[in-house]
């Protein structure tokens, strides 16, 4: 009997002890809690393209799509363009220049769209986006899989082979590429595939990015919980003198990963509608962007704000509410030729502010060069993303919500002109 006593209080206390240490990884690695955490509720019009892996080294794509757009048999989806910003209307909003002849952008995601150079070639054609430069895809070692010339309009064949399919990510790839031809026409664009979403593969398509000649800026719009272990993938996003930009997440408040790092330009987001003002825009704190306090990199040289001792998230920021959304072609995840979406996420923002660094052609080393450059950015002072502070830590409320100067959902700010990138 006292056997059975003392093995029943040896039990429960491993479990105890255990359930202490799976409640501590989850605090560390974002999870929702009471005093914070991942809080944002996606609104009834909106759905996330990406499922969540429950493997914490497999990320998911931030890519939002509405769901209240189109009629009929195609609630999602309209066969003609009918709303969503236009490239010409977001070079307005962020004062965005002509240029980038020469420049490249890099784009990864993970699997397959096969449509997704005819695909963009459709949305240039709409959007009368200039002819010139070369879009290419090519598979997480290298090997080109097709290429767009823009000026002829032809698609030739590679000799890579694509990775599998996969529709989610498929409606991702068409939003980057749709957001680099955006803010830069003229920019030639790489579009990199991993075989899979585990940060392995997703990391050797970023560093076969970095490799390839004359690329100017990386975006990666996807990401996961912070979790024990991610510092070992932090070497993929190590790039000197080449942008790497990461989404932030669109759960609320709370860290993701590779937004974490401190090699990279995280990018939050905000709400942008149209004002009277000299800027002829406005722009708050979307309640779906990411921020906060990483529980395991450490703070960059270049970041000063004072209630955070490790990474802060973000850095800068651009549109993101898909309910102030942009428009994007895919035929890949559509049916009857209602190919025409109005999309959202952080997965906007971050090829967005990687196009604009392709635009300012600058040497930069991760994420600082915005921070010595503000005067150049549109401050974000109003809006929140979630409950990161109480009284008795008012001091962490820039975390969460938008301020004057940095705060956590929009950084520093988003682009006006090129001059902060």
């Amino acid at each position: 009997m006292k056997r059975t006593i003392i093995f029943l209080i040896l039990v429960g206390a491993l479990v105890l002890a255990c359930s202490g240490m799976v409640l501590a990884q989850s605090a560390a690695s974002g999870d929702q809690t009471a005093s914070g955490g991942q809080s944002y509720t996606l609104p009834a019009n909106v759905e996330r393209v990406c499922h969540r892996p429950a493997d914490p080294e497999r990320a998911s794509c931030h890519a939002l799509r509405r769901t209240d757009i189109g009629r009929g048999a195609h609630p999602k989806a309209t066969v003609s363009y009918q709303s969503g910003y236009t490239p010409s209307e977001l070079q307005s909003a962020y004062s965005i220049p002509a240029g980038g002849s020469g420049k490249t952008i890099a784009i990864v995601d993970a699997y397959d769209n096969p449509n997704a150079l005819q695909d963009l070639k459709v949305y240039r054609q709409q959007f009368g986006l200039a002819a010139g430069p070369t879009i290419t895809k090519m598979n997480q070692n290298g090997q080109v899989v097709e290429t767009l010339d823009t000026t002829t309009g032809t698609i030739s064949k590679g000799t890579g082979t694509a990775p599998a399919p996969n529709v989610g990510w498929g409606q991702e790839i068409a939003l980057d590429l749709d957001m680099a031809s955006a803010i830069c026409p003229a920019c030639n664009i790489l579009l990199v595939e991993a075989n899979s979403n585990s940060f392995a593969n997703l990391g050797a398509a970023v560093n076969t990015a970095a490799a390839q000649q004359g690329v100017n800026s990386i975006s990666n719009s996807y990401g996961a919980n912070e979790f024990l272990g991610e510092t070992s993938f932090q070497s993929y996003y190590n790039h000197p003198h080449i942008a790497v930009t990461v989404s932030s997440g669109d759960s609320g408040y709370g860290v993701e990963f590779p937004a974490a790092s401190n090699f990279v330009t995280a990018v939050g987001g905000t709400s942008l509608s149209r004002s009277s003002t000299a800027r002829g825009w406005s722009e708050s704190v979307w309640s779906g962007a990411g921020s906060g306090c990483s529980a395991y990199i450490a703070k960059p040289s270049w970041q000063t704000d004072t209630a955070c001792a490790n990474r802060t998230v973000a850095d800068v920021s651009a549109v993101a509410n898909p309910n102030t959304g942009v428009a994007v072609y895919d035929s890949y995840g559509s049916t009857g030729g209602a190919n025409w979406y109005v999309f959202g996420g952080t997965s906007v923002s971050a090829p967005i502010i990687a196009s604009v660094y392709a635009l300012a052609g600058n040497t930069i080393n991760y994420g600082e060069y915005p921070y010595s450059h503000t005067s150049s950015l549109y401050d974000v002072v109003s809006g929140r993303n979630g409950r990161c502070s109480n009284r008795k830590t008012a001091s962490k409320a820039y975390l969460c919500t938008g301020v004057t100067g940095y705060d956590g959902p929009s950084g520093l700010g988003t682009p006006n002109g090129v001059g902060a990138f």
